[in-house]
């Protein structure tokens, strides 16, 4: 069965960018001038399309990302839009994780926040093709050309302008097409729909020219056959730039800039453009590596087509009032077809495929079938989660899964009643099933509930859903510092398992050495024991009971930067198993640990505040007194930003202070930088 869409006029998009700078904006617009949207949303007013959460529309910021897909002339494009703030990177991880391009948006003012630089390197680690987006030049400050320096020098990216703007601030009215060499008005009027082509202002010309020179060089040096023709005829055709370019793209050497105010309507429509002509289809990306099920160091691949065995990754969870679980799909290669089933080969269990979706937001056209490079949602899916892989069992294939950040914050949560507390349980799980960086877990102690995630608004989000989406009552207790543990000194301990186990006796006996890891090196299990000691299928175990131990240290918190060696072990043949290992190493990890000791570590975050230059003095007296370190100050436009550290403990409830301190002018952003040997005087607010 051959699927609707040409793969080559598919594109797979994400829009990516700091909080604030435009995103949601740009989508919208994006929606309107394809005809999918007829009346234009605005964040401002809640109104907004692709923010269809309640808690989205009353903060006027994305939190969950979400997908659409629109027409633009003969091609297909699938958006997601992701999330700026800190606290919900995840999604902006998982989303590149599946996409084929990406639109950077920048603000004119800010140029390159520090979410800008979290998501950038995300999509740098994907190896995701990009073009960057100057947004909101019409703002009091914007300034293009240090936008453009700045994604030079902050991202390590190389930028070239293939627009340039007509005036700036209130005077910004148009934009110059360097690859055309016309200017191009947007009519208010119409919302932009209508553009005037004219001549360049005499004014620009020379700058226009230079510019245009700068980028056909840049899309020269990206094809022989382009780099003779121009070094002969010192110019390109037009068609002849766009291939250079696009081509420089997709071998991520090259990011076209362009530039607009989505805001104002002006240059989202040539934006559209770009995206069609500079980031690549599914057919551009050509394979995707993946593992062999049997042996998962062994390299397979899978060719973007649908005439391809089926494959595909499941990169979202989505609690849905209406179909209930449902989960957002890339297609690799093959169809999926209505009433046929998957193997699972993450869980190893079967999935039938039910109904399939094409996702609108919130809204979902239902379809018979979907092809290579198709992003889709299907519901009722009963094994499958965050980063697991669907496949044809004949043919099968393993994606590699999605790594999240840990949480570093903890907040309590009571349920009022018994009938309550099991709807609370069922509903955090499912929310958990949805957001990989949120966990929770029962304090055997207290008996309360402890809920996890990456940052404040992250746990205000969750516990704002489970009261008013969900409908739990529960008293919320205040947000907690998540500690860990790091041993002190090294320690060997053995420990021998034996015991009746279902009417058979489990036996395991284990010798490890446990010493402090290298700062941020997580945990490290290295298996030193010969291998004429111990067949390999137990070391697994060994190494499963040495994970579970490490999740408790011995003052109570889980342990990072650790390095376990597993030095010895005993087998009898007939008598070991692998529940007897697994056993026996948790017990001895234990007691090492005991014997090393260990240190309290808290999670140290960076901060970035950009404030008006009178308020930097008590912004930096204020940080310095919650023990955090300032690393640098410098000038963003008119605005001094602080750049600092500080421990999280002392950092709840700061943006009060802040406000406070600038009388509402100064803004701030903080993210999970690395944990150092804590100071603890009071882990509550």
């Amino acid at each position: 069965m051959q699927p609707d869409v040409d793969i080559s006029k598919l594109r797979n998009i994400g829009i990516i960018a700091h909080i604030d700078a435009g995103k949601t904006t740009t989508t919208e617009r994006i929606l309107f001038y394809s005809g999918y949207l007829h009346k234009i949303g605005e964040v401002d007013d809640g109104t907004a399309f692709m923010d269809y959460m309640e808690q989205e529309r009353e903060r006027g910021i994305t939190i969950t990302s979400a997908a659409t897909t629109c027409h633009w002339k003969e091609f297909q494009i699938n958006i997601i839009d992701t999330p700026g703030h800190v606290d919900f990177t995840a999604e902006v991880q998982r989303s590149l994780r599946v996409l084929d391009g990406a639109v950077g948006v920048f603000c004119a003012v800010g140029c390159v926040e520090p979410q800008s630089e979290t998501v950038w390197y995300q999509a740098d680690q994907y190896k995701v093709p990009r073009i960057a987006y100057i947004n909101k030049m019409d703002r009091m400050g914007a300034n293009f050309f240090h936008a453009v320096e700045m994604i030079k020098s902050k991202l390590k990216a190389n930028a070239v302008p293939v627009q340039i703007p007509i005036g700036a601030a209130d005077t910004f009215k148009g934009i110059i097409d360097l690859v055309t060499m016309k200017a191009l008005y947007f009519d208010p009027n119409s919302r932009g729909i209508d553009i005037e082509e004219a001549e360049i202002p005499s004014e620009l010309l020379e700058v226009a020219e230079e510019y245009r020179a700068l980028m056909i060089e840049a899309a020269a040096e990206n094809n022989d056959d382009l780099l003779e023709k121009y070094l002969t005829d010192g110019e390109l055709a037009n068609d002849d730039i766009k291939l250079g370019i696009r081509q420089g793209v997709i071998a991520g050497k090259m990011v076209p800039v362009l530039c607009g105010s989505s805001f104002k309507d002006i240059g989202v429509q040539p934006l559209v453009d770009a995206i069609v002509d500079y980031l690549p289809s599914p057919e551009d990306i050509k394979v995707v590596k993946g593992f062999s099920a049997a042996d998962h160091e062994k390299v397979i691949t899978r060719r973007m087509d649908s005439d391809e065995s089926f494959s595909a990754l499941a990169f979202k969870v989505l609690t849905d009032p209406y179909v209930g679980k449902l989960i957002f799909i890339r297609i690799y290669s093959g169809v999926m077809e209505l009433g046929k089933s998957y193997e699972n080969m993450t869980a190893m269990k079967k999935e039938r495929i039910m109904k399939i979706f094409r996702i609108h937001s919130n809204k979902r056209d239902e379809l018979q079938y979907a092809g290579a490079g198709e992003i889709i949602a299907v519901p009722t899916l009963r094994f499958t989660h965050t980063g697991d892989t669907l496949c044809d069992s004949k043919a099968p294939i393993l994606y590699e899964k999605i790594e999240f950040a840990e949480p570093v914050i903890n907040q309590s949560l009571e349920a009022r009643t018994l009938a309550d507390q099991e709807k609370m349980l069922d509903v955090l799980a499912r929310l958990a099933d949805e957001d990989p960086t949120f966990r929770f877990k029962t304090d055997e102690e207290s008996g309360q509930i402890i809920i996890s995630g990456v940052g404040e608004l992250h746990l205000e989000i969750m516990v704002d859903r489970l009261l008013r989406e969900f409908k739990v009552p529960a008293r919320v207790g205040r947000p907690q510092v998540a500690y860990r543990e790091k041993p002190a000194t090294i320690a060997i301990d053995s420990a021998v398992f034996e015991n009746q186990i279902a009417g058979k006796l489990q036996y395991g006996e284990v010798t490890v050495e446990i010493s402090p890891g290298d700062n941020g090196s997580g945990i490290i299990i290295e298996n030193k024991i010969p291998t004429n000691k111990l067949p390999e299928e137990f070391v697994k175990s060994i190494q499963e009971g040495v994970e579970e131990a490490l999740k408790v240290g011995p003052q109570g918190y889980p342990m990072i930067d650790v390095k376990v060696r597993l030095i010895d072990a005993v087998y009898l043949v007939g008598t070991s198993t692998n529940l007897g290992f697994k056993i026996a190493g948790t017990i001895a990890v234990k007691n090492a640990s005991r014997q090393a000791g260990s240190s309290i570590l808290e999670p140290y975050f960076k901060v970035e505040a950009i404030s008006p230059d009178e308020y930097t003095g008590d912004i930096i007296a204020d940080i310095t007194s919650r023990r955090g370190r300032i690393e640098n100050i410098e000038y963003r436009g008119t605005m001094q930003v602080i750049q600092a550290v500080a421990p999280l403990s002392e950092m709840f409830g700061y943006v009060t202070k802040l406000r406070s301190l600038s009388q509402g002018r100064a803004v701030y952003s903080m993210k999970f930088s690395h944990y150092e040997s804590a100071v603890i005087t009071n882990q509550y607010i």
